[in-house]
């Protein structure tokens, strides 16, 4: 079930953590803004007041205990808030949504790295999500070690202020399973997904980013 018939259009970004997401979600940002579009930037879990409370559940390295399944339960009740009260409303009065992280990551590190499960997944997606899917998602790729290292710094510069390092505690198998499922995806659905390499300079990636949304959804501007 598509939602854009108002002319929105949700785009997301995906790939490990480390990897540069949320720099080129507001580099994007930037290049659409200057062509005159509306946008509106949120990322996963998180992007709402409850969606917030949950990430911070999910995500910091204090909650012990967490069932996979309860894992990937509040992933999709953060998820489910945000369609609800940002992503939709934003797509239909005609934004343009860019979203760091959608269900292809609960795809890769709840259905592989936790062994949950593509198709608990997926069900979950077509139950809790209306059917909703990004139009274009932009699959950053990076090296495991490279951008697990990357992410631990990032959190370690934080000073203690913000504690995000549960998923970083986690050994290279699991990042690995988390890495050859986003590929799994990027093979599984070619017209949706289109793979970046993130191993270069941000402005070589962010070029090729504005490429893949030139060709696949500015025309339709027109």
């Amino acid at each position: 079930m598509r939602h854009w018939a108002k002319g929105g259009h949700f785009i997301t970004l995906e790939g490990l953590d480390g990897c540069g997401k949320s720099t080129h979600v507001e580099k994007l940002a930037v290049f659409l803004r200057e062509q005159g579009l509306e946008v509106v930037t949120t990322r996963e879990p998180g992007g709402t007041a409850i969606g917030e409370r949950v990430r911070g559940i999910l995500l910091d390295s204090r909650t012990h205990g967490l069932a996979p399944l309860a894992e990937l339960a509040l992933m999709f009740a953060s998820r489910a808030q945000q369609i609800s009260e940002v992503i939709l409303p934003a797509i239909n009065r005609g934004a343009w949504v860019l979203c760091d992280r959608f269900t292809d990551s609960s795809e890769a590190y709840q259905g592989a790295g936790r062994q949950l499960g593509v198709d608990a997944v997926l069900t979950l997606h077509r139950v809790l999500c209306l059917g909703l899917q990004p139009e274009l998602t932009l699959l950053l790729d990076n090296d495991v070690a490279a951008s697990v290292a990357r992410a631990r710094r990032r959190n370690l510069a934080a000073g203690g202020l913000l504690d995000e390092n549960r998923f970083e505690q986690e050994n290279r198998i699991f990042f690995d399973r988390v890495h050859q499922q986003f590929l799994a995806i990027a093979r599984r659905e070619p017209e949706r997904v289109v793979l970046i390499d993130a191993r270069r300079p941000v402005e070589e990636v962010h070029n090729d980013l504005v490429a893949a949304v030139r060709e696949r959804l500015l025309p339709r501007q027109a």
